[in-house]
């Protein structure tokens, strides 16, 4: 399904496509510069449920004039954690409490998707925070059993439980559960995690997947798990919401999963239902990455030229002009930022300015005019 284009007005000089609204199935986006998921690990308690700290921080990038935000990865089953403390949808009090947050975004005129996680051989592990241990965390300090396609660990990780078919039936009808939940809590959209080296892409790569049954194997067994989500997913979502998916698109690993692979799945899942695929890569093996400004960007466009599906762009993007060139270059449809959200909250009010848009059609609050960034 191809995003709804405005239309560019008349005159000497174009409207920024960075600031063309955006529209997937009934959700229309105000903007095209979307906030990223970043795992926070804020919930101290350990039960998964979101805090002030989930508020104000999606509440701040509301109010800096993101078109929509992502949520950390919340994960749909407790074991699916990275760590203790991320946050969770996989009971009815994570649910409750992650309402206030999504009316906040609302309020300030964004939209809202959470981020349906599970992390596989990547879980239980400790936070990555300055002074704390690194690795998995042990079960006698908190820590659970993972599971994975295999037996096999990540590098560094301890191993985990090789997934029978019974746990992966449960693993899908645990996204199932949290999409219902993300709904009822009043999310507009819901992205599945496939990229990262969590479950998902666990199961899509062969460097990770040696499974000999139908969940492994050719191309179409190493996704079954994904697509079968997406189906059960889809069937608890509203039709007129989109399903947004978070693919890897190369392990960086000779042998490994590409984008190749990565623009024939995109082109399933968009099938099935999936309605924009937010393109990142690596995470599933340690590899040698040539991390550089938009490093990623021509992943994206040749998953969207390959398989013909609605893309977003993220990794390094961090200045107004080259964001605007990915979408109008149509390497991408959307751009997503994250490290440098975490730096400047208000991101798109500075490239509203530096683009050409008069502040008073630029994403503020009207308590933050006054502050408007002088024209760029």
């Amino acid at each position: 399904m191809r995003a709804s284009r405005m239309s560019t007005p008349a005159g000497p000089t174009p409207s920024p496509r960075l600031f063309e609204p955006i529209t997937l199935r009934g959700l229309t986006v105000r903007n095209r510069v979307w906030l990223a998921p970043m795992c926070q690990y804020s919930c101290e308690a350990r039960d998964g449920v979101p805090t002030d700290w989930h508020l104000v921080h999606l509440g701040a990038r509301a109010q800096g004039g993101f078109g929509l935000l992502l949520s950390e990865a919340v994960a749909v089953e407790p074991e699916g954690r990275i760590s203790p403390q991320d946050a969770g949808i996989w009971s009815d009090e994570q649910g409750a409490a992650w309402r206030p947050v999504v009316d906040f975004v609302h309020s300030q005129g964004a939209a809202i998707g959470a981020q349906l996680a599970h992390a596989g051989r990547k879980a239980s592990t400790y936070r990555p925070f300055a002074g704390e241990p690194t690795g998995s965390v042990p079960v006698a300090d908190g820590g659970w059993r993972t599971i994975g396609p295999t037996d096999a660990p990540f590098e560094g990780l301890a191993a985990p439980v090789a997934m029978t078919e019974a746990d992966i039936a449960r693993v899908v009808r645990s996204f199932a559960d949290a999409a219902r939940r993300a709904h009822e809590a009043g999310f507009d959209t819901v992205e599945i995690h496939g990229a990262h080296g969590y479950l998902i892409h666990e199961f899509l790569s062969p460097l990770s997947n040696t499974r000999t049954d139908g969940y492994g194997g050719s191309l179409e067994g190493r996704a079954r798990l994904l697509l079968e989500i997406v189906d059960a997913v889809r069937a608890v979502w509203p039709d007129d919401r989109p399903v947004l998916l978070r693919l890897s698109a190369t392990d960086w690993v000779e042998g490994g999963w590409d984008a190749e692979q990565t623009a024939t799945v995109s082109r399933w899942a968009c099938e099935r239902g999936v309605d924009l695929v937010d393109i990142s890569s690596g995470g599933n093996v340690i590899a040698d990455i040539p991390l550089g400004p938009g490093y990623q960007v021509p992943l994206a466009e040749q998953v969207r030229s390959t398989a013909g599906v609605v893309t977003g762009a993220v990794g390094l993007i961090t200045e107004p002009d080259q964001a605007e060139a990915i979408l109008r270059d149509g390497h991408a449809d959307v751009v997503l930022l994250a490290r440098a959200a975490l730096r400047e909250p208000a991101w798109p009010q500075r490239a509203a300015a530096e683009l050409g848009v008069p502040w008073r059609e630029a994403p503020y609050p009207p308590q933050y005019t006054r502050g408007a960034w002088p024209k760029g």
